[in-house]
C-alpha cells in the first residue's frame, strides 16, 4: 500500500490532503502531513492522518513526496532530505519557477521528478493543475494525475510552458476575479444591491464556463447565441472593445509572463 507525504502542509497541502481523502484516492493511514507548527494541521490528525514536524521521517516512509514549500526553501529542505531518496520514490513539487534540472542537480537524475502548478480553486476542488516531469512512463503519469484530479482537473504539458501555465492558470484566478468585481460594480450602478449583483454575476460566470466545458465550443459560438441584431448585448460588447477590453487583458497576461 503506497504512502504519500505532504511536506509543508499549508493551505494548498491541506486542500490536497482533504481531496485525497474525500475522493478515496488514499486512505488516511497512507497519508503523512508535515508542518513546523503542528497545531495548524491538528484537525488532519482527527481524520486519521499522520502529522509530524519531522520531514525526514515522512520521506523515509513515503512513496510519493509532495513538496509544498516556498521556492526559496526548496534547496535547503531537499538537501536535508536527499539521503532518504531512492529511485523508487516519486518527488512532486508545487514550488513556482524551479526547473526539473535544478531538482535533479540537488538530488540525482535517476529520481522521478514532477512539477505541478495548481491554482487556489483547489480549496473548492475546482483547480486546474498543469504537470510536467522527467519521466514519461504513462503509468506513473497517471498516478501523479490521480493525486491532483482530487482537487480539480489536470493537464500534462512540456516544461517550457510551466511559466505560461502559472500566468493563465494561477494568476488567471485573479484576472477572472477582477472581471467579476467589475461586473458586480456595474450591476450596482444600474440598480442592484451588492448581494444580489454578486449572486447574479457569480452564477453567470459559472454558467458561462460550464457552457464551454459541456459543449466544447469556442467562446464566440456561445456569444453569437446572445448577440441579436441591434441588441443591447452587441452594443455593450462593442463599447467594451472600443475601450480596449480584450487588448488590456491580453497585454496584462503578457506583462505577467514577462515579469515571471
Amino acid at each position: 500500500m503506497k504512502k504519500i507525504a505532504i511536506i509543508g502542509a499549508g493551505n494548498l497541502g491541506i486542500a490536497i490532503v482533504e481531496g485525497l481523502i474525500k475522493n478515496n484516492a488514499f486512505e488516511a493511514s497512507q497519508i503523512i502531513a508535515t508542518r513546523n507548527n503542528l497545531a495548524k494541521i491538528e484537525h488532519l490528525k482527527n481524520l486519521g492522518i499522520t502529522i509530524t514536524n519531522d520531514n525526514q521521517l515522512a520521506v523515509k516512509e513515503a512513496d510519493y513526496i509532495l513538496l509544498c514549500v516556498k521556492p526559496f526553501k526548496v534547496e535547503e529542505i531537499l538537501t536535508q532530505l536527499k539521503p532518504h531518496f531512492n529511485p523508487n520514490k516519486i518527488l512532486i513539487s508545487v514550488a513556482t519557477g524551479i526547473s526539473l534540472n535544478t531538482y535533479e542537480n540537488i538530488l540525482t537524475d535517476d529520481i522521478k521528478i514532477f512539477r505541478a502548478m495548481p491554482n487556489t480553486a483547489a480549496s473548492v476542488e475546482e483547480a486546474i493543475t498543469c504537470i510536467c516531469g522527467n519521466n514519461k512512463d504513462e503509468e506513473i503519469l497517471e498516478e501523479v494525475k490521480t493525486i491532483f484530479n482530487t482537487i480539480g482537473e489536470t493537464v500534462i504539458i512540456n516544461e517550457e510552458l510551466m511559466n505560461a501555465a502559472t500566468v493563465i492558470g494561477a494568476c488567471g484566478i485573479a484576472y477572472v476575479l477582477r472581471f467579476i468585481r467589475a461586473m458586480i460594480q456595474g450591476g450596482i450602478e444600474i440598480g442592484f444591491d451588492n448581494e444580489t449583483a454578486s449572486k447574479i454575476v457569480t452564477q453567470t460566470v459559472k454558467g458561462a464556463a460550464e457552457l464551454l466545458i459541456e459543449n466544447g465550443l469556442h467562446p464566440e459560438a456561445e456569444i453569437d447565441k446572445v448577440t441579436t441584431p441591434k441588441g443591447c448585448t452587441i452594443a455593450g460588447l462593442n463599447e467594451m472593445e472600443h475601450q480596449g477590453f480584450s487588448s488590456a487583458l491580453i497585454k496584462g497576461i503578457k506583462t505577467s509572463f514577462d515579469k515571471i
